[in-house]
């Protein structure tokens, strides 16, 4: 069997091709490089750089590599570029994974591992979120995301694809250094930039109705998430026409004024947050239920909050030569 990954030299992508390849499996990856990096992937597996939207040329790739199953990462995931650009993040999101969707189903592939995300639920009123919790999305990204979702699950109900998608809670840490995130758009980095820059770690609003006040998120390690892909790819080859929605998080929530203190911790820095103004449609809570996994799956998370900040921290230090240890 052969799995193509799509947006396999992203930061997710490159976490999920190893974790592939270390359980045996066979892998191809299909990367614009957009914001993918092609050193991160191991030499043995074959990298064609191309876009979703290039059917044609998606369509020789899945003949060629005599693909079976695909991992679909590839999509465009900043809420904010979203807002400004739904247009492009429509047909970036949806209509690649439409023309990508036509291609797999012509070849006839068994399998489709569907990235999502907790974007899809939006500002949820729940202490903990399940897959029945209402899917209210409050951007484009999110948008993008469900209707995704509803694609592939429609694809799979008339043609017989077994599907699964999978919706990722808040990534952090690395497997090595050198697979790190490389952006700053999530708490983790963020807090490190700030570090690195000697100025305080921002806290984005202090009054929310949660223990000390601020926002509260389900973290998880992307190795944990990687390996999730694995099992959940491999239950779809062993059931043809299996259908699956999935949580992917931990089940427990850190505040953002916890998460800085840890990271303080970690890095040896004491840099007091700044509590600056709310940003427009954070919610309070956002904590997964991941009972569905591991019911479905038989899949639990291995690493800690601490685990996701010590890897990651090492990360940074080596893309960034000028951060200190404090």
């Amino acid at each position: 069997m052969t799995w193509l990954i799509t947006g396999g030299a992203g930061y997710i992508g490159a976490h999920v091709v190893r974790a592939m390849t270390a359980a045996g499996e066979r892998t191809v990856v299909y990367d614009d490089l957009s914001s993918g990096i092609a050193e991160r992937l191991p030499e043995d597996v074959p990298l064609v750089t191309g876009s979703t939207l290039d059917g044609e040329k998606v369509a020789r790739v899945l003949a060629e590599h005599e693909v079976t199953g695909v991992v679909h990462l590839a999509a465009k995931k900043q809420v904010g570029e979203s807002v400004a650009r739904p247009l492009h993040y429509y047909h970036e999101n949806v209509e690649g994974l439409r023309v990508l969707l036509e291609a797999v189903t012509e070849a006839q592939v068994a399998s489709f591992v569907f990235s999502s995300s907790a974007a899809v639920y939006g500002m949820p009123d729940v202490d903990l979120v399940t897959e029945e919790t209402p899917c209210v999305p409050m951007s484009p990204y999110g948008e993008t995301k469900l209707a995704g979702e509803w694609l592939v699950r429609a694809t799979g109900r008339a043609t017989g694809l077994a599907t699964a998608s999978l919706r990722y809670f808040n990534v952090a840490g690395a497997a090595r250094p050198e697979l790190a995130d490389v952006g700053v758009y999530n708490l983790v980095p963020m807090v490190f930039e700030r570090l690195t820059e000697h100025a305080p770690p921002l806290i984005f609003g202090d009054d929310y109705a949660t223990p000390d006040g601020t926002c509260v998120r389900d973290y998880i390690h992307v190795v944990d998430l990687a390996e999730a892909h694995v099992v959940a790819a491999r239950a779809l080859q062993a059931e043809p026409g299996r259908e699956l929605t999935l949580n992917i998080g931990r089940g427990e929530g850190v505040s953002v004024r916890e998460m800085i203190d840890r990271i303080n911790a970690v890095t040896g820095h004491a840099l007091p947050a700044t509590v600056a103004p709310r940003r427009p449609g954070d919610p309070a809570r956002v904590v997964a239920s991941a009972d569905r996994i591991t019911t479905e799956l038989d899949w639990k998370p291995r690493h800690d909050v601490q685990d996701m900040i010590t890897s990651a921290w090492e990360g940074w230090l080596r893309l960034h030569p000028e951060a200190t240890r404090g």
